[in-house]
């Protein structure tokens, strides 16, 4: 029975293939994409992902149904808590100039297996997002029409009464999904120039709406009289805010686009900046001034906006505002099929997805592969399937992403840094010299039978400490965490506060209604589970971080991404549990993917060396010194009764 179970090293290397990291290139400026974006196409791609439709109906039913004219709060708090996931996306774009957005930023800093399900997410995300968002537009455009374009294809094709299928095909819907991918296909330039015109639109409608509405705006409609400012409380606050956070989810567009930036380092943090404080702003004067001009109860959720106007004594301006909408509802479609093949070439090309969509078309340098079937993909769904059942499954999946990124920055923060200058040697394996980091003279690294042993020198450097050591200041208290390798204190208080802060948030959220935890058991946990997280926190910030990097660097590291990690998890625990129970599915039908293919075609795969036969002795000296002996130990064709005695390589330390 024993024979059957697989070995301690062979599990341990298992392990090591799932979590193994992207080696990055020398040069990552270089690719086969063309860099022509500047900061403004950047910051319209962003500000066109965030301000969509959600600016004309979602701003209707959080203020009538959850929150009231307080609303504006729940925006501000929301964009701040969205400012914290941002900064890490930009820190990262900055960084990392790749395509791949939050799987490619997993993928160099947490693991493989981790950075496949976040692209996994995220592909599913885009392709219902997309879809549901055409179907919108589709909505939109009929309600104009008086739902002719329904009534003729219900009558004309028939209406299903099939579970999980739409009541009629839309055909509207996938014809204008069709019309994008073409546009998406004839390059980034084209994409861009798409994008500012129907931003410029929207963005012109916006001001409209502020400047008509201010003009009649009415302060009695947030009196007493009416209801008050706050008539459903702070809890009508925090909902609200949990149901706004998803207005501000675009931003991701411009960290993928990174690839593509002539300027990343700068271009991708000031764009990101710029869209989600305009974005920002948009939600919340809008919200203002729609809360003035009508009671908010007596707002209409659907069409907030153009029935305020139309209340108010000026229909003409519900055209105006139906302009808008559409416009804003293309740019968000743009958003989705500019975004996705991108991530799915990066997955391509790193060899965890099929190859077929790392090809890049010779002249417009945009995956075409990846666009044609996706745009394909999106159209079906939004054909024929009902997407109001799916719609919140993309909160969870944004939100896993922002977690996963924000976690990344604090591992990659605390590490040294690795960077592949010369790639792998011919036949897949990586020249020694490849994976020598900043510290190659005091770290090296030997293939062994069982795992890659790492021999730290001991006589530490007390002016100079690389990142991931134990600070000189708590060397005295610590001293049994500076017997560990740069980095791997800070990772293993990641995991713990990671863990802290679901336990944390799971209290918040179930303690009272579905655990019915009694009042003291509820508070021990609480306090439990908070020192938990802020001992975490107090342990990683004990570590020497990297400095002096020349691009954009998120302030207060590790406080803003553990707040963003602790935000993000609460929000996924308020999430139904079907949405959770479709996530589960979609995760196990990606790690079926992942142990089908993925696994085996990894270009990571390619460059972990093969054992080598290689005998080592250590003798550590009185004084502390570390000599060491490498012998490399050749097949013979003859039977030996004993190994030569030859040193081949000798080195101290």
């Amino acid at each position: 029975m024993a024979r059957w179970l697989p070995r301690s090293a062979d599990l341990t290397r298992f392990c090591q293939k799932l979590n193994r990291v992207k080696t990055l290139e020398d040069d990552m400026m270089e690719t086969s994409f063309n860099r022509c974006l500047s900061t403004i196409d950047l910051t319209l791609l962003g500000i066109g992902g965030m301000v969509g439709s959600g600016l004309y109906v979602l701003t209707g039913t959080v203020a009538k149904e959850i929150a009231g004219p307080a609303v504006i709060v729940s925006f501000i708090i929301a964009g701040f808590a969205s400012l914290l996931a941002a900064l890490c996306y930009a820190e990262f774009g900055a960084r990392v100039p790749k395509t791949g957005s939050a799987y490619m930023f997993t993928y160099v800093s947490v693991g493989e297996i981790w950075a496949f399900l976040i692209g996994w997410n995220v592909l599913l995300e885009y392709m219902i997002g997309g879809a549901a968002v055409a179907r919108a537009w589709s909505g939109y455009l009929d309600s104009i029409f008086n739902h002719k374009i329904k009534n003729f294809t219900e009558t004309h094709v028939g209406a299903w009464q099939v579970p999980f299928l739409a009541r009629y095909p839309d055909f509207l819907a996938a014809a204008i999904l069709l019309v994008a991918t073409a546009f998406i296909s004839f390059g980034a330039k084209v994409s861009s120039w798409l994008n500012h015109v129907f931003s410029a639109i929207s963005m012109g409608v916006i001001l409209f709406i502020l400047i008509m509405g201010f003009v009649l705006a009415q302060p009695k409609n947030w009196s007493a009289q009416e209801g008050g400012f706050a008539p459903y409380g702070l809890s009508g606050i925090m909902a609200g805010t949990a149901t706004c956070f998803y207005a501000f989810v675009g931003f991701d567009v411009i960290a993928a686009s990174s690839e593509e930036a002539r300027n990343p380092q700068r271009a991708v943090p000031r764009a990101i900046a710029f869209s989600l404080g305009l974005a920002t702003g948009a939600y919340i004067l809008v919200s203002v001034v729609l809360t003035l001009m009508v009671p908010w109860h007596t707002l209409d959720p659907e069409s907030a906006l153009a029935d305020a106007f139309y209340r108010r004594g000026y229909a003409w301006a519900g055209f105006l505002v139906a302009a808008g909408s559409i416009c804003a509802m293309n740019t968000v479609l743009l958003s989705n099929l500019f975004s996705l093949p991108r991530i799915v070439y990066a997955m391509a090309e790193d060899g965890l997805f099929f190859q077929v969509f790392s090809q890049v078309h010779p002249r417009t340098q945009v995956p075409v592969v990846g666009i044609v079937v996706f745009g394909l993909l999106m159209a079906l769904l939004a054909l024929v399937f009902d997407l109001e059942a799916l719609v919140q499954f993309l909160s969870i999946g944004t939100l896993l992403a922002y977690t996963f990124v924000a976690a990344s920055i604090i591992v990659l923060r605390f590490q040294q840094q690795k960077v592949d200058a010369r790639g792998p040697a011919p036949g897949g394996r990586p020249s020694p010299e490849a994976h020598e980091g900043p510290s190659a003279g005091e770290l090296k690294e030997y293939e062994s039978f069982s795992d890659k042993l790492q021999l730290v020198d001991r006589d530490k450097d007390k002016e100079h400490r690389e990142p991931g050591q134990l600070k000189a200041a708590f060397e005295p208290y610590l001293e049994f965490l500076s017997d560990f390798y740069p980095g791997e204190v800070v990772t293993v208080a990641v995991v713990t506060l990671m863990v802290s802060a679901i336990c944390l948030c799971s209290i918040l959220v179930f303690g009272n209604t579905h655990l019915h935890l009694p009042t003291w058991s509820y508070s021990l946990l609480l306090v439990l589970f908070s020192l938990g997280f802020l001992l975490s926190l107090l342990l990683i910030w004990a570590h020497e971080q990297q400095r002096g990097t020349q691009t954009f660097q998120i302030p207060l590291v590790p406080l803003s991404p553990a707040l963003s990690i602790l935000l993000n998890i609460y929000l996924m625990l308020k999430l139904s549990y079907m949405t959770w129970l479709r996530f589960a599915v979609w995760l196990l039908l990606g790690l079926l993917v992942y142990f089908g293919y993925g696994i085996w075609h990894s270009k990571e795969n390619l460059r972990e060396p093969r054992p080598q036969s290689v005998s080592a002795r250590y003798v550590v000296f009185p004084s502390g010194s570390l000599e060491e002996r490498v012998q490399a130990v050749q097949p013979s064709s003859q039977p030996t009764t004993g190994l030569p005695d030859t040193d081949t390589d000798d080195c101290k330390r």
